[in-house]
């Protein structure tokens, strides 16, 4: 697909470097077109090295080739990320004064715009105006998001994560083929507490369950997200319920599922608590040279969610693995899939440096019976639409 993305003058623009990574990423021919004032923020050999073509603002250049509205023409697709509340007035009201809105007002294509401004600035109304006379146009909005500002400001006008907003980019130029559908995500790691201070975790960060969400809402579904300790911000298009440990989050999946037709089971479950968890914070004087804990099971929240299963409901569960030989992490992600009792289990190998907290993934996704249904790679964002597909 042909891909224009537009990158404006905020300071969101470092940003815009992982939204054209992620549609290059997932095979796509990207041509970047900054303002001038999105130049003063990323440079353009950055933007140059990242979409793997030449990047052109100028509006008087390529005359010879009618360049201001070929590369709109020639589009599938055009993104604005970030975008400011001046081009968001500019498109709004059709003025073309530079070679991006020149290139958005020469195209038919879909057109996705991720705001991103200062708090007074989105709320005032003449941007809230401008806004919802895009959405009648037939605009795609990404966010804004909550969340820490320029400065010491925060709040609402924090571009959307890259994520989410190629999620929804890519949704807008297909059909909202998840409309109508409840879909229960849960993401991010568990936390079991030994005292006040101290927890047992895992690395995950959450961002493949967020990317889940972000392009499950993006298809149409009405998407619940029970958070277990994100280290991203969820997307601002879903409900969140936030938990810590895995207890909470039985508690919390458990509830929501009676309403859902799938549920996507991509948190790292601790396997074990602490038997006790000490009211006061463990003193290492007071143990010696050593520590002894006793640790109890944890709940097979998979397995109590399929075993309860409504009728027609899909589950599917995710397994983070170490192995490397990849006939005996098939054979582990097959014997899963079968205690587990779930339609799909997507098996991902984990590591230091692959996996949980990075920006890309490599799954092989199985059926109940542990046949290999699919394999994919690429950024988590493709890895949900690919998960999403397969539902379909």
């Amino acid at each position: 697909m042909n891909i224009v993305v537009g990158v404006t003058g905020g300071i969101a623009a470092y940003k815009a470097v992982n939204v054209i990574r992620a549609f290059v990423l997932a095979g796509h021919d990207v041509h970047v077109i900054p303002t001038d004032a999105a130049l003063r923020f990323v440079g353009r050999p950055t933007l140059e090295a990242i979409s793997r073509n030449p990047v052109h603002s100028d509006l008087y250049e390529g005359v010879a080739e009618v360049r201001h509205v070929a590369m709109g023409q020639a589009a599938d697709l055009i993104v604005v990320a970030p975008a400011t509340a001046n081009t968001i007035a500019k498109l709004a009201n059709g003025l073309a004064d530079d070679l991006l809105t020149n290139s958005i007002l020469a195209s038919t294509a879909p057109l996705v715009i991720a705001p991103a401004m200062h708090s007074e600035m989105w709320q005032h109304p003449a941007t809230a105006a401008n806004i919802a006379l895009l959405r009648e146009r037939g605009a795609t909005i990404v966010g804004p998001g909550v969340g820490q500002l320029t400065g010491a400001d925060s709040g609402l006008g924090r571009m959307s994560e890259p994520d989410e907003i190629v999620a929804a980019a890519l949704a807008a130029v297909g059909a909202r083929d998840l409309d109508g559908k409840r879909i229960l995500i849960a993401a991010g790691g568990t936390r079991e507490a030994l005292d006040p201070v101290r927890f047992i975790g895992n690395r995950s960060s959450g961002k493949q369950g967020v990317a889940l969400a972000a392009a499950a809402a993006a298809r149409g579904a009405t998407v619940t997200l029970i958070a277990a300790n994100l280290e991203v911000d969820a997307p601002s298009s879903v409900a969140i319920e936030r938990v810590v440990s895995t207890l909470d989050l039985q508690t919390a999946v458990m509830a929501a599922a009676k309403e859902a037709d799938v549920v996507i089971m991509a948190a790292a479950v601790a396997d074990y608590r602490p038997e006790a968890v000490a009211d006061h914070k463990i003193k290492k004087e007071s143990q010696g040279d050593s520590l002894q804990l006793t640790l109890v099971p944890n709940p097979d929240i998979v397995h109590a969610l399929t075993a309860s299963r409504t009728h027609g409901q899909i589950i599917i569960g995710f397994a983070a693995e170490t192995e490397i030989d990849r006939a005996k992490l098939l054979d582990l992600g097959a014997a899963k899939a079968a205690r587990k009792g779930v339609d799909y289990l997507v098996v991902n190998r984990v590591g230091w440096t692959s996996g949980f907290g990075t920006e890309s993934n490599e799954v092989i996704v199985l059926s109940g019976a542990g046949d290999i249904v699919s394999e994919a790679s690429g950024t988590k964002a493709l890895i949900a639409n690919h998960v999403l597909d397969l539902l379909v």
